[in-house]
């Protein structure tokens, strides 16, 4: 689950972790009053969207495509530059390097004060499974595309490792800060800053916390310049409160129904819908669709209980992707009996009227009499024996049928 910056600095401001002062926008006169509040001189208005590069991102109108601005954060001097800032980009669609060329329509605005920056850096915080522990990641080349960075002088990137969920210690910090060339109070910043992030990152279940830029400035200050907050969705049993900071108009609609019906279900660019039951297997479905030269429109983990009315759901959340040209189910049956699921693939062929080729591989429980209550339907309905035998099946489908 992801949230907008203005979401993520008021966390960080809770935290402990230097922010500038900001105000959440919906309108023009909003924005208008922010600057007002904010004190005039110089600000930035800031697009709030669910992804990266806005900076660099084109301005759309929603109804023509014509370009309205170049970038999406815009440094403003007076009253004057805001309102035509804040016009050019609520209600009009951003398009960066991470949205896709359909962009995302603009609906929120974050105008912040300004400061005088002598330097921008790079931080961000994840898990590292394989260690156990968090990892943090910072480079002396901030504000620029970190891919970049790690591709081009990877030596700049700069790595400190967590003792499991005690956190970060300050020689720890304070270490990663003189790699940085941090020196005196802005590299005691910057470790109190960093260990503050440690305590969020876990109190709060984060899957990953991203600044770039964290900025020092004329004084020596360290402050976090942009903020990307993600959370782990499986632990939003532990946390109502994200609720009420959801966007839900940020998500994907499908896969908005899908998590209220039980599903995992992530939309992809490819043309072969998946049904597939355990996280693992679906991963693995994916890579032999298109190790036979396939292309997967979606990952969908219909769990290890589903029941026919899942089964139907998880059909027609598939069919609404309208570059689906074929299905591949895969199901393992230990849990979940190949029998049901068998049943529900026939209710929901016959309830949607699926006409796009189907190829089903089922294993597990109850596998013969799945099999053969899949033989017995009447339905053009291809069996696999073999998920690479499903995956070449229906490639071959689809090919056939172009």
């Amino acid at each position: 689950m992801n949230i907008h910056e203005y979401q993520a600095k008021n966390m960080f401001r809770n935290s402990g972790v230097p922010v500038l002062d900001g105000v959440h926008c919906k309108d023009i006169n909003e924005a208008l009053s922010a600057y007002q509040k904010l004190g005039g001189g110089t600000v930035a208005v800031k697009s709030q969207i669910h992804a990266g590069g806005r900076g660099k991102g084109t301005l759309l109108c929603p109804d023509t495509g014509d370009i309205r601005m170049e970038g999406g954060v815009k440094i403003a001097f007076s009253e004057d530059e805001v309102g035509e800032y804040a016009r050019n980009i609520l209600g009009n669609v951003l398009v960066t390097k991470q949205t896709g060329p359909e962009g995302k329509l603009v609906r929120n605005l974050y105008v912040e004060a300004g400061c005088s920056i002598a330097h921008e850096y790079y931080l961000a915080m994840l898990v590292d499974r394989s260690a156990n522990s968090l990892l943090v990641m910072a480079s002396e080349q901030g504000g620029v595309d970190i891919e970049d960075v790690a591709e081009n002088d990877p030596d700049a990137i700069h790595r400190i490792w967590s003792e499991g969920r005690n956190g970060f210690t300050h020689l720890q910090c304070s270490d990663l800060g003189t790699a940085l060339g941090l020196v005196g109070e802005s590299c005691n910043s910057f470790a109190e800053l960093v260990i503050n992030l440690g305590a969020l990152f876990i109190d709060s279940d984060c899957s990953m916390i991203e600044i770039n830029p964290l900025v020092r400035t004329e004084s020596g200050s360290m402050v976090a310049l942009d903020a990307k907050v993600s959370f782990d969705d499986n632990a939003s049993f532990r946390h109502p409160e994200w609720e009420d900071i959801r966007d839900l108009s940020e998500e994907e609609p499908i896969e908005v129904r899908a998590k209220e019906t039980g599903l995992s279900y992530v939309k992809l660019d490819g043309d072969i819908g998946c049904m597939v039951n355990g996280a693992g297997l679906a991963m693995a479905t994916m890579d032999v669709i298109k190790l036979y030269g396939g292309e997967p429109a979606n990952f969908l983990d219909v769990g290890g209980g589903a029941n026919e009315d899942q089964v139907t759901t998880a059909f027609s959340i598939i069919l609404e992707d309208p570059n689906v040209k074929g299905i591949l189910v895969n199901i393992f049956g230990g849990i979940m009996r190949c029998d049901i699921i068998a049943n529900g693939i026939i209710a929901a062929v016959g309830k949607l009227g699926l006409s796009d080729p189907l190829v089903v591989r089922l294993a597990g429980t109850n596998v013969d009499e799945g099999k053969e209550i899949l033989k017995n339907s009447g339905l053009n309905i291809h069996p696999a024996d073999s998920l690479a035998e499903g995956a070449e099946k229906i490639v071959s489908l689809i090919q056939e049928a172009v």
